[in-house]
């Protein structure tokens, strides 16, 4: 199965992508090469090969966000990993309190800032808000970060002054960026350059050891050779010198701007909201003013005099691709397999991506149901948009358009991960409170504490036990206890240290266990002794269906839909419960489910509690099920009495194929 970066390798010899590139390595500085009638993700698959070829960090602004987002998310699929970065805003709002930044976005900032000091080309993804706050200089970076590597003689105490002096803050865990803690020889550090927490394991003066690890539970993802330790660089009460990304990407960086006069304009906006912002503070301290924080359009327009800069052009010069946006089909698939076939009899090659192993499956059965001998070239991942190149002889098809489905695009989320379970709840819980240890019982939290252990102080949890027996427990050790839960208002007997009660209560519980699964068991037995109905494989009709949904599948809809309809394709009655929260995809798989049986000639009742949840859910299998054929209809103490008695008529007469209706539809 090929991989969107096919495709670069597809246009690696084309005249007009090597006649763009060259043109635009050699123009005249601050003269505007266009792209013109590059359509779909041709844009993209530009930028890629203008990093392999060229060789040069290229900086793409993008319009918006969004814009930015899908073709960041294309450059990922096409370029190796770690090639190409994301360079968001970091406040919502100019001069904001420090509550209101997002400290994903300034960890993002912060990496781009420390690859860009390297000599590896990289392409730098963002938009006209993110480059409208400038950035402190190379030389303030250099002079507030710190490389530490194995083997490197360092102090801990110095290590633990100078995170102080970066104003990191000093916590029991590590959980954000900014963020530090000292237990013994061990130093957990989350520097705003990288995407995971470091833990340094010292030898006496010297790093032993450095490896990442995961904030959730605490656990080693890789050992590395070195770290680099960066600061918040985004923090704007600090009076440093500041420069616009561009300038700090330095003078041989490209820049591709989609929309000039837009991404001035809007530079221009954020400028005077940071001037309105500035007048109305009221603070002793210094802040710097807004043209030393924030770049205005024309300032930016001078800069770029000095730079090779590409835009994205109109479709009517000579240079033009001449290439087309992938047409909409309105899920049309006899019209897309009679294009398909068209291109293929002019001689041009058929692509299609698709972003789900399981979209590609229903694709191909639809196509080979219309067309069998119609050869596509199928491709594993999805870009944004698909094009038609005929000077290329390529079509380039993507299947959330075919089927008329929302792409998401993604934005690593590089810090804010949720704290791992146990953090959590050891965070929440207040001294006092009951706990749970696998092999001693039931005690209580007697909160976090230092002991000496070696000569080497760590901290442990303390435990409280019957007859105030206290157990020391390494965090290291925190899968073995739990918040102990019980009824309100009353309280459980503390365990016994060496006692044996706590065992035997645990081989009571055991043994109980064994007997429920010894009846579940049996009756399991009987179910499968049992024989249902069997339903076919799907149809062409159950893969438009599920193809015509207008999200992705998650992977746990994925599981949830294959494994009942593998229990319908079975002759043993089904037993199936699925639990999900509310918005979470349960009803589209009742709906698939409800039509599989229906394509088998099969009538469907579908039991709500509430009389508005029955009218919710006919509107949504009406919708789901529009243009199939399926008549869904359903009943609720809202219906009339003679509605009633025309909905009971044509269900008998089996012109109904799925009910929907509260306990009415049992009398």
């Amino acid at each position: 199965m090929a991989e969107p970066n096919s495709l670069l390798r597809l246009y690696r010899g084309d005249r007009r992508l090597n006649d763009f590139l060259r043109h635009w390595a050699t123009a005249p500085l601050g003269e505007r090469v266009a792209l013109s009638g590059a359509a779909g993700s041709l844009p993209a698959l530009v930028a890629a090969s203008a990093l392999t070829e060229l060789k040069q960090t290229i900086v793409v602004l993008r319009s918006d966000k969004e814009e930015a987002a899908y073709f960041l998310n294309d450059l990922e699929k096409l370029l190796p990993q770690g090639s190409v970065l994301f360079f968001p805003d970091s406040y919502r709002r100019p001069y904001a309190d420090r509550d209101q930044t997002d400290n994903s976005n300034i960890g993002l900032r912060a990496e781009v800032l420390d690859r860009l000091r390297g000599d590896q080309p990289i392409v730098v993804v963002t938009y006209p808000e993110a480059i409208a706050e400038k950035v402190i200089t190379r030389g303030q970076l250099d002079a507030r970060s710190m490389e530490v590597a194995v083997g490197a003689r360092l102090d801990v105490g110095f290590l633990n002054e100078y995170l102080f002096e970066l104003h990191f803050e000093r916590v029991d865990f590590v959980e954000k960026p900014g963020q530090f803690s000292v237990r013994g020889g061990i130093v957990d550090v989350f520097s705003f350059a990288h995407p995971e927490p470091h833990r340094l394991e010292f030898f006496g003066s010297e790093v032993e050891s450095i490896r990442t690890f995961d904030v959730v539970d605490q656990l080693t993802l890789q050992r590395v050779d070195r770290m680099t330790l960066v600061p918040n660089v985004e923090d704007k009460s600090s009076t440093e010198r500041r420069e616009s990304l561009t300038a700090y990407a330095g003078p041989k960086a490209l820049v591709w701007i989609e929309r000039p006069e837009v991404a001035l304009e809007k530079l221009d906006r954020v400028y005077r909201l940071a001037e309105e912002a500035f007048v109305g503070l009221h603070s002793v301290v210094r802040r710097l003013e807004p043209h030393e924080l924030y770049v205005r359009g024309a300032e930016w327009d001078r800069e770029l005099a000095g730079r090779g800069i590409a835009v994205d052009g109109v479709p009517s010069d000579s240079a033009s691709w001449h290439t087309l946006a992938q047409p909409a089909f309105a899920k049309k698939f006899d019209l897309l397999a009679k294009t398909l076939d068209g291109h293929r009899q002019a001689g041009r090659a058929l692509w299609i991506m698709c972003g789900q192993e399981s979209q590609r499956e229903r694709l191909k059965a639809i196509l080979h149901d219309l067309n069998e001998g119609l050869e596509v070239n199928w491709i594993d991942g999805a870009l944004h948009r698909g094009w038609e190149d005929p000077e290329a002889g390529l079509i380039a098809y993507v299947d959330h358009d075919l089927f008329e489905r929302y792409q998401r695009f993604t934005i690593r989320d590089q810090h804010e991960q949720a704290q791992a379970l146990t953090l959590k709840e050891l965070n929440a819980l207040q001294v006092g409170d009951f706990v749970a240890h696998i092999d001693h019982g039931i005690g209580k939290f007697g909160g976090l504490q230092k002991i000496d252990v070696g000569g080497v102080k760590q901290e442990a949890i303390k435990l409280v036990y019957r007859d105030s027996d206290v157990l020391y427990l390494s965090i290291h050790s925190l899968h073995k206890i739990a918040p102990y839960a019980t009824k309100e208002g009353t309280e459980p007997s503390l365990s016994k240290l060496g006692s044996p009660a706590w065992q035997n209560a645990k081989s009571k519980t055991k043994r109980r266990v064994k007997e429920v699964a010894f009846d579940l068991i049996k009756l399991y037995a009987k179910r499968r002794e049992a024989k249902g109905f069997a339903f076919s494989p799907d149809s062409y009709l159950q893969h438009e269906l599920e193809a015509s949904f207008a999200y992705e599948d998650t992977p746990d809809q994925m599981k949830s839909t294959a494994d009942v309809k593998a229990d319908m394709e079975s002759p043993i009655p089904m037993d199936r419960l699925i639990c999900g929260d509310v918005g979470f995809g349960k009803t589209e798989i009742a709906v698939r489910a409800a039509f599989k049986a229906v394509a088998d000639s099969k009538q469907v009742a579908v039991l709500v509690p509430t009389t508005l949840l029955a009218f919710q859910h006919f509107r949504t299998f009406s919708k789901r099920l529009d243009g199939l054929p399926a008549r869904v209809d359903y009943l609720n103490r809202s219906r009339t009495a003679k509605e009633t008695k025309v909905v009971l008529q044509d269900l008998e007469d089996g012109k109904i194929d799925i009910l929907i209706g509260t306990h009415r539809i049992l009398g």
